[in-house]
Protein backbone atom coordinates (compact mmCIF):
# COMPACT_ATOMS: atom_id res chain seq x y z
CA UNK A 1 0.00 0.00 0.00
CA UNK A 2 1.20 3.60 -0.87
CA UNK A 3 0.25 6.43 1.61
CA UNK A 4 -0.89 9.60 0.07
CA UNK A 5 2.73 11.10 0.74
CA UNK A 6 4.47 8.73 -1.20
CA UNK A 7 3.99 10.20 -4.63
CA UNK A 8 5.96 7.96 -6.47
CA UNK A 9 5.86 10.01 -9.46
CA UNK A 10 7.87 12.74 -7.70
CA UNK A 11 10.73 10.75 -6.43
CA UNK A 12 13.64 10.09 -8.85
CA UNK A 13 13.53 7.04 -11.06
CA UNK A 14 16.09 4.15 -8.77
CA UNK A 15 19.28 3.67 -11.15
CA UNK A 16 22.54 1.47 -11.02
CA UNK A 17 25.91 2.25 -12.95
CA UNK A 18 28.06 1.78 -14.18
CA UNK A 19 27.82 5.52 -14.92
CA UNK A 20 30.17 7.08 -18.02
CA UNK A 21 30.61 10.73 -18.19
CA UNK A 22 32.81 12.23 -21.18
CA UNK A 23 34.23 15.52 -21.75
CA UNK A 24 34.81 16.65 -24.81
CA UNK A 25 37.75 18.52 -26.32
CA UNK A 26 41.56 18.37 -27.70
CA UNK A 27 44.49 17.19 -26.23
CA UNK A 28 47.31 18.85 -25.84
CA UNK A 29 48.46 21.97 -23.97
CA UNK A 30 47.97 24.54 -26.81
CA UNK A 31 43.93 23.42 -26.64
CA UNK A 32 43.92 23.33 -22.88
CA UNK A 33 42.24 26.80 -22.40
CA UNK A 34 40.08 26.76 -25.72
CA UNK A 35 36.70 27.37 -25.17
CA UNK A 36 36.56 23.90 -27.59
CA UNK A 37 38.37 22.43 -24.18
CA UNK A 38 35.45 23.05 -21.73
CA UNK A 39 33.86 19.58 -21.55
CA UNK A 40 38.04 18.37 -20.55
CA UNK A 41 38.33 21.18 -17.42
CA UNK A 42 34.78 20.26 -16.08
CA UNK A 43 35.70 16.45 -15.51
CA UNK A 44 39.23 18.00 -14.33
CA UNK A 45 37.09 19.82 -11.77
CA UNK A 46 34.66 16.89 -11.21
CA UNK A 47 37.92 14.09 -10.88
CA UNK A 48 39.21 16.57 -8.01
CA UNK A 49 35.85 16.63 -6.48
CA UNK A 50 36.14 13.14 -6.35
CA UNK A 51 39.30 12.87 -5.27
CA UNK A 52 40.84 10.84 -8.09
CA UNK A 53 42.50 11.38 -10.75
CA UNK A 54 43.21 10.99 -14.63
CA UNK A 55 46.21 8.27 -14.95
CA UNK A 56 45.16 5.72 -17.67
CA UNK A 57 44.21 5.17 -20.76
CA UNK A 58 41.92 3.04 -22.56
CA UNK A 59 39.98 2.67 -26.17
CA UNK A 60 41.79 6.14 -27.19
CA UNK A 61 40.87 8.32 -23.97
CA UNK A 62 42.38 9.44 -20.77
CA UNK A 63 39.99 7.99 -17.97
CA UNK A 64 39.80 8.20 -14.40
CA UNK A 65 37.86 5.78 -12.04
CA UNK A 66 35.94 6.79 -9.21
CA UNK A 67 32.43 5.70 -6.81
CA UNK A 68 29.76 8.58 -5.63
CA UNK A 69 27.08 7.32 -3.32
CA UNK A 70 27.51 4.05 -3.96
CA UNK A 71 27.84 4.22 -8.12
CA UNK A 72 30.93 3.66 -10.06
CA UNK A 73 31.50 6.04 -12.44
CA UNK A 74 34.15 6.37 -14.80
CA UNK A 75 35.58 9.78 -16.50
CA UNK A 76 36.27 9.58 -19.92
CA UNK A 77 38.25 12.77 -22.34
CA UNK A 78 39.11 11.49 -25.68
CA UNK A 79 42.33 11.92 -27.20
CA UNK A 80 41.17 10.94 -30.57
CA UNK A 81 40.79 15.05 -31.16
CA UNK A 82 37.05 16.82 -30.81
CA UNK A 83 35.71 15.31 -34.40
CA UNK A 84 36.74 11.11 -33.63
CA UNK A 85 35.55 11.53 -30.29
CA UNK A 86 32.87 8.92 -30.98
CA UNK A 87 35.80 5.99 -31.40
CA UNK A 88 36.57 6.45 -27.27
CA UNK A 89 33.38 6.69 -25.85
CA UNK A 90 31.28 4.40 -28.04
CA UNK A 91 34.34 1.42 -26.96
CA UNK A 92 34.18 2.42 -23.86
CA UNK A 93 30.01 2.53 -23.21
CA UNK A 94 30.53 -1.67 -24.67
CA UNK A 95 32.98 -2.41 -22.82
CA UNK A 96 31.82 -1.37 -19.76
CA UNK A 97 28.31 -2.41 -20.45
CA UNK A 98 27.15 1.07 -19.50
CA UNK A 99 23.17 1.62 -20.30
CA UNK A 100 22.63 4.70 -22.96
CA UNK A 101 20.24 6.47 -19.71
CA UNK A 102 24.23 6.22 -17.32
CA UNK A 103 26.10 8.07 -20.28
CA UNK A 104 26.13 11.53 -19.81
CA UNK A 105 28.71 13.66 -22.53
CA UNK A 106 29.43 17.19 -21.80
CA UNK A 107 30.94 19.46 -24.16
CA UNK A 108 30.65 23.20 -25.43
CA UNK A 109 28.37 25.37 -27.18
CA UNK A 110 28.55 28.72 -28.91
CA UNK A 111 24.71 29.10 -28.76
CA UNK A 112 24.15 29.33 -25.33
CA UNK A 113 25.41 32.12 -23.52
CA UNK A 114 28.53 32.25 -22.09
CA UNK A 115 28.03 30.17 -18.69
CA UNK A 116 24.57 28.74 -18.96
CA UNK A 117 24.30 25.17 -18.56
CA UNK A 118 21.46 23.26 -20.82
CA UNK A 119 20.76 19.55 -19.93
CA UNK A 120 18.65 17.34 -22.50
CA UNK A 121 18.24 13.37 -22.15
CA UNK A 122 18.45 13.22 -26.48
CA UNK A 123 18.66 15.47 -29.35
CA UNK A 124 20.63 16.13 -31.88
CA UNK A 125 24.21 17.30 -32.05
CA UNK A 126 23.58 20.98 -33.26
CA UNK A 127 26.55 20.94 -35.18
CA UNK A 128 29.23 20.39 -32.49
CA UNK A 129 31.66 17.53 -34.41
CA UNK A 130 32.67 15.81 -31.39
CA UNK A 131 29.18 14.70 -30.43
CA UNK A 132 27.91 13.83 -34.01
CA UNK A 133 30.93 11.57 -33.85
CA UNK A 134 29.54 9.82 -30.60
CA UNK A 135 26.22 9.45 -32.29
CA UNK A 136 27.24 8.36 -35.63
CA UNK A 137 29.24 5.29 -33.61
CA UNK A 138 26.39 4.68 -30.63
CA UNK A 139 24.04 4.15 -33.93
CA UNK A 140 21.46 7.02 -32.09
CA UNK A 141 20.99 10.42 -30.66
CA UNK A 142 19.02 8.60 -27.23
CA UNK A 143 21.34 9.31 -24.64
CA UNK A 144 22.38 12.73 -21.90
CA UNK A 145 24.34 15.40 -22.89
CA UNK A 146 24.99 18.63 -21.42
CA UNK A 147 25.67 21.83 -23.20
CA UNK A 148 27.56 24.27 -21.56
CA UNK A 149 27.67 28.14 -22.76
CA UNK A 150 30.44 29.67 -24.36
CA UNK A 151 28.33 32.75 -26.25
CA UNK A 152 28.43 33.26 -29.67
CA UNK A 153 31.80 34.91 -31.75
CA UNK A 154 32.27 38.45 -31.95
CA UNK A 155 31.12 40.55 -35.19
CA UNK A 156 31.95 37.90 -38.02
CA UNK A 157 34.72 35.81 -36.92
CA UNK A 158 33.85 32.36 -37.93
CA UNK A 159 32.33 29.79 -34.95
CA UNK A 160 35.43 27.31 -35.92
CA UNK A 161 37.88 30.09 -34.82
CA UNK A 162 36.55 30.85 -32.12
CA UNK A 163 35.88 27.94 -29.78
CA UNK A 164 39.80 27.31 -30.89
CA UNK A 165 40.57 30.49 -28.40
CA UNK A 166 41.36 30.76 -25.22
CA UNK A 167 38.78 31.97 -22.68
CA UNK A 168 39.33 35.75 -21.96
CA UNK A 169 40.68 36.71 -18.88
CA UNK A 170 37.21 38.58 -17.94
CA UNK A 171 35.60 34.98 -19.03
CA UNK A 172 38.14 33.22 -17.21
CA UNK A 173 37.35 35.16 -13.65
CA UNK A 174 33.71 33.17 -13.85
CA UNK A 175 35.04 29.65 -14.94
CA UNK A 176 35.60 28.67 -11.44
CA UNK A 177 31.69 29.29 -10.78
CA UNK A 178 30.92 27.67 -13.89
CA UNK A 179 32.96 24.57 -13.45
CA UNK A 180 31.42 24.25 -9.79
CA UNK A 181 27.81 24.63 -10.91
CA UNK A 182 28.72 22.26 -14.10
CA UNK A 183 30.07 19.46 -10.96
CA UNK A 184 26.95 19.64 -9.09
CA UNK A 185 24.72 19.42 -12.07
CA UNK A 186 26.81 15.82 -13.01
CA UNK A 187 26.71 14.54 -9.77
CA UNK A 188 22.92 15.47 -9.52
CA UNK A 189 22.24 13.46 -12.79
CA UNK A 190 24.23 10.48 -11.26
CA UNK A 191 22.38 10.81 -8.18
CA UNK A 192 18.74 11.56 -8.90
CA UNK A 193 18.13 11.38 -12.55
CA UNK A 194 18.20 13.51 -15.67
CA UNK A 195 14.80 15.05 -14.73
CA UNK A 196 15.94 16.83 -11.30
CA UNK A 197 19.39 17.59 -12.79
CA UNK A 198 17.06 19.62 -15.40
CA UNK A 199 15.07 21.24 -13.18
CA UNK A 200 17.84 22.37 -10.51
CA UNK A 201 20.71 23.54 -13.45
CA UNK A 202 19.12 24.20 -16.78
CA UNK A 203 19.80 27.73 -17.34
Amino acid sequence: MILPSQNVENQPKERHGPFIIAGLGNPGRKFEHNRHNIGFMLLNRLSNKLKESFGKVEAKALVCKANYQGERIILVKPQTYMNNSGMSVSSLVRFYQVSLENLLVTYDDVDLPFGVLRLRPSGGSGGQNGMQSIIERLGTEDFPRMRIGTGRPPGRMDAADYVLQDFTAQETELLNDILDRGVEAVLTFISSGMDMAMNAFNG
